[in-house]
């Protein structure tokens, strides 16, 4: 090992004039304190600009024992978290006196959906779309201010988002074309050492704050971005081959974002063959992970509502339901029901990691609708039409912080749930909250 890490250093000294970057620490820009730096070679020239890129070649395994803080399991319905249950203890109180009805929401998962938050878009027609008020887009600053407003959302009881490797639309749901670049892989599925440097600093930070990250490796919109089947399952292979080199035990997998939408061109992503990829993450990291399960745990999201197909249900780790455009949290129960139905005698966690049921002065809400079922919930805001910055998640550029009242009345409800502090509210939430009451 030791040969092979003074081979890369070489290596990265012959490529620092074409990267611009420290040799060691792949693009320079994020300083990690116990990660392995990333394996880097110049793309070979197609199409595509020749940009760095992650050589397997040069992945090996450490020599140091690397220490995770964070390790996420399952025990039958339950997510375990450091081998206690998540908001252990927590109950939900339905009712009032002798009446009340007590629900466990102990080992669920509960936080938000941050698909963007490693965003960029390769494709210089279309990246002034995103500019920031200040100032053209910039991916590094997307991700430090993402990871700059993880404590506040922590703080209120989140201890999960979702990241996704392609994204999800910048422009809202519905979108029919996507002719912005934003993918983590090149069109052979290596993977971008830009990206996966960003990642990083999220997975780090992550672990150091016992936090859970929901790693989505495929969207709708941008799985055309590579080439073909073959490429697609190199992409799998080396998402998986940089968590293990990297240790993480607190990743979860959703193999494909909303398998079920009719806009995936690779067929494998789809809800007939996820299960596919699903089951080739856990052959492939089986064994090779310091964790109670030994290996990633995998799943794949389902959207619009819709019930997971039986084989993916039969072979993956635990259930992602999304709720989005849904105003009836009856709906959301009886989703839930369904599936656990569908399950059978092989009940597996379940969790909405996208919902945009925001109204949270109603009686009953969504997150409250999940909960009762036994299911976790994760808010998913995207920027409304003629909403400004401080609004949406999903957005770029977004304010990955607290500073709407959509997200702090869903912290204040989290916090409330899970026993937690109730949200920062910054100057223009207080605001907002005056203006709201005139």
């Amino acid at each position: 090992m030791r040969h092979a890490w003074i081979g890369l250093v070489a290596a990265g000294v012959l490529l620092g004039g074409l990267l611009g970057a420290d040799p060691v620490a792949g693009s320079g820009r994020w300083q990690r304190r116990r990660a392995k730096p990333s394996a880097l070679k110049p793309e070979p020239a197609g199409e595509e600009e020749p940009m760095p890129v992650i050589d397997p070649a040069l992945l090996g395994e450490e020599e140091d024992e690397l220490k995770r803080r964070t390790c996420i399991s399952i025990q039958e319905q339950a997510f375990i978290l450091n081998k206690q249950p998540t908001y252990k203890g927590c109950v939900l109180k339905i009712g009032k006196g002798e009446e009340a009805v007590e629900h466990k929401i102990e080992g669920l998962l509960f936080g938000f959906y941050a698909p963007n938050a490693i965003f960029d878009d390769l494709n210089p027609e279309t990246r002034d779309r995103w500019k920031y008020r200040d100032g053209p887009w910039d991916a590094e600053r997307n991700t430090r201010n993402f990871i700059d407003a993880l404590p506040y959302w922590r703080r209120s009881g989140a201890d999960t988002f979702t990241v996704n490797l392609q994204g999800v639309s910048p422009e809202g749901a519905g979108v029919q074309t996507q002719p912005w670049v934003n993918s983590a892989y090149t069109r052979e599925g290596r993977l971008r050492a830009d990206y996966m440097d960003r990642l990083e600093s999220i997975l780090e930070y992550a672990d150091e704050h016992y936090m859970v990250v929901i790693l989505a490796l495929f969207d709708h919109g941008q799985d055309q971005r590579v080439w073909d089947e073959r490429s697609v399952l190199r992409a799998v292979d080396a998402v998986v081959d940089w968590l293990l080199e990297r240790r993480y035990t607190n990743v979860l997998i959703d193999a494909a974002n909303a398998c079920n939408h009719r806009q995936y061109d690779h067929e494998i992503l789809t809800e007939d063959r996820v299960h596919e990829v699903v089951e080739r993450i856990q052959d492939r990291s089986a064994e090779k992970l310091d964790s109670p399960a030994g290996r990633l745990l995998v799943g794949a999201s389902v959207g619009a509502l819709a019930l997971p197909p039986y084989e993916l249900l039969k072979v993956a780790d635990f259930v992602l339901l999304q709720g989005n455009g849904v105003n009836d949290p009856g709906r959301i129960r009886r989703l839930v029901g369904h599936t656990r139905e569908r399950m059978g005698s092989r009940p597996k966690p379940m969790l909405f990691n996208a919902d945009d049921g925001a109204d949270f002065t109603a009686d009953e809400t969504n997150l409250m609708a999940a909960a009762l079922e036994c299911a976790g919930w994760a808010l998913q805001d995207y920027r409304r039409q003629d909403e400004g910055f401080y609004q949406g998640l999903d957005t770029p550029p977004a304010d990955w912080s607290t500073n709407s009242l959509r997200k702090c009345r869903y912290l204040e409800a989290l916090a409330r749930l899970t026993r937690h502090g109730p949200p920062y509210r910054s100057r223009i939430v207080r605001e907002a909250m005056k203006q709201e009451k005139r």
